[in-house]
């Protein structure tokens, strides 16, 4: 059913639970497995790194996401083992946007609390449910795992 699966990862807590939920996807339907990271400037950037410029500051983000992504893809076994794709910009609009491209059938993404924010503003998750143009799989943690 699926040939082409995007897991979006985001280097939280949950990131290993939802990389094993699309890996064992990914082998049971024989499907490519590729792994995706949306890269912002983050809060509470240490002061250093805002000597560099625009582009040297995006370019060195997307380089340590990326290789976090290399990282990751060598806990998979080879033959699931996709493209990796680091963008700079929101992580909803990303992850849609690179779903499109790789023609993915499913989407796979973590789903995060409820703060303030989030019921103001959606989360990632939530947008990306109503923007892709495939199918997506919010995976959530085990209801013994708390929060």
């Amino acid at each position: 059913m699926y040939t082409r699966i995007l897991a979006a990862l985001d280097g939280s807590s949950r990131t290993d639970l939802v990389l094993r939920q699309a890996a064992q996807l990914a082998a049971s339907h024989g499907a490519a497995l590729d792994l995706c990271r949306a890269v912002n400037v983050p809060i509470g950037m240490p002061v250093e790194a805002w000597s560099l410029s625009g582009e040297e500051l995006g370019a060195r983000l997307v380089e340590l996401a990326h290789q976090d992504l290399v990282n990751l893809r060598g806990s998979l076994t080879a033959s699931l083992a996709g493209e990796i794709h680091v963008r700079l910009g929101r992580p909803a609009q990303v992850i849609c946007e690179v779903a499109d491209a790789i023609g993915a059938d499913l989407i796979i993404i973590g789903s995060h609390g409820f703060d303030t924010l989030d019921r103001l503003l959606g989360t990632t998750a939530a947008r990306v449910v109503n923007h892709a143009h495939c199918s997506v799989l919010v995976v959530r943690p085990p209801r013994d795992a708390g929060a």
